[in-house]
């Protein structure tokens, strides 16, 4: 799976005749999300989260890229091929930035800067995601600098601390996803839905296991899969397809996942040398809710994310606000 993955990068956009479940938009998709807890004046744990993601069209990959598809035993067999490519940076603090020396128990700081190749696999109803992620923790991840850099901008408080980051380490995550969406009501252009998902991810990075579920209810609703996030998170779309007939919707949206966590490098330190660490919680639960809005080829969501404490020691859950926007090219 790795080879198939790594293999996209050198992949060219090749047309091919749009045909099987659904029809859908011939167009690619740029995705921009933003995700940081200053939406509720917070400054501590998952701080930031950058993202830009490119998806492909339906079916717009080389046809050796669809025949591989066909060999990952859980991808349909009659789905839709797209290719998604993705380039990020995380940051994670402790909950006292202006401490030059954090006191133990404290989150270590930590940057992740990180690139991705993956393949979605979609019908009417269901979406198959495998995603390859590789980067860099530590001072290579340019964490430090970023953040410095936006709070001399900003005028907010300085962090002192970066000196006590985890140290440089090459990074590797096999993510898969699945997402099912069945309608529970359908009338006069009002729609709802619900859409369970599982899934999970190996690597030196993280090691997890997920499972939930996420709601939507509007107007003209899209044929997505919710609203694009960062992972780990409940699995979204990066791309979206309005109804032909009517190209403005709106839908309000309300999901939960959990997790069994086995790895985490910015709880656990790093892998092969001595580092700053806590004490990582194996059961980690995301609450989120939001509202989507799309305008013809742009897609607008903001969702806000209660996730229940990662470590032993911490006081109380962490909240941040994520905004993606999405436009088809």
């Amino acid at each position: 799976m790795p080879v198939l993955l790594s293999g996209l990068l050198l992949a060219l956009p090749a047309s091919a005749e749009i045909t099987g479940p659904t029809a859908g938009a011939e167009t690619g998709t740029l995705t921009l999300i933003l995700e940081n807890d200053l939406f509720y004046n917070l400054d501590r744990h998952y701080t930031n989260g950058v993202q830009a993601v490119w998806t492909t069209a339906r079916d717009e990959v080389p046809d050796w890229t669809r025949r591989w598809a066909r060999l990952v035993p859980f991808f349909a067999q009659d789905g839709h091929v797209r290719a998604v490519f993705s380039l990020g940076q995380n940051m994670y603090t402790p909950s006292d930035i202006e401490a030059v020396n954090p006191p133990p128990g404290e989150r270590p700081y930590a940057g992740w800067l990180h690139g991705s190749a993956g393949l979605i696999n979609e019908t009417n109803r269901r979406m198959d995601q495998l995603q390859l992620t590789l980067g860099m923790v530590g001072p290579a991840s340019l964490a430090e600098p970023a953040q410095k850099l936006v709070h001399r901008l900003t005028d907010a408080p300085r962090p002192m601390g970066w000196d006590t980051q985890l140290h440089n380490e090459p990074g590797i995550v096999i993510t898969y996803q699945r997402a099912w969406r069945s309608e529970l009501l359908e009338s006069t252009g009002f729609g709802l839905d619900v859409m369970p998902h599982i899934g999970g991810a190996v690597g030196n990075i993280a090691t997890y296991a997920d499972a939930g579920f996420m709601f939507r209810a509007g107007w003209h609703l899209p044929a997505d899969f919710g609203p694009a996030r960062i992972q780990p998170s409940l699995p979204g779309s990066g791309f979206f397809e309005p109804d032909a007939n009517h190209p403005v919707g709106l839908y309000a949206f309300l999901g939960i996942s959990g997790r069994a966590v086995a790895r985490n490098i910015f709880l656990d330190g790093n892998t092969f040398r001595d580092s700053r660490s806590v004490d990582r919680k194996t059961w980690v639960a995301d609450l989120q809710a939001g509202i989507a809005v799309n305008i013809h080829s742009a897609r607008i969501t903001y969702t806000h994310v209660f996730r229940t404490r990662e470590f032993a020691g911490q006081d109380e859950g962490d909240e941040y606000g994520a905004v993606a926007v999405t436009w088809q090219f």
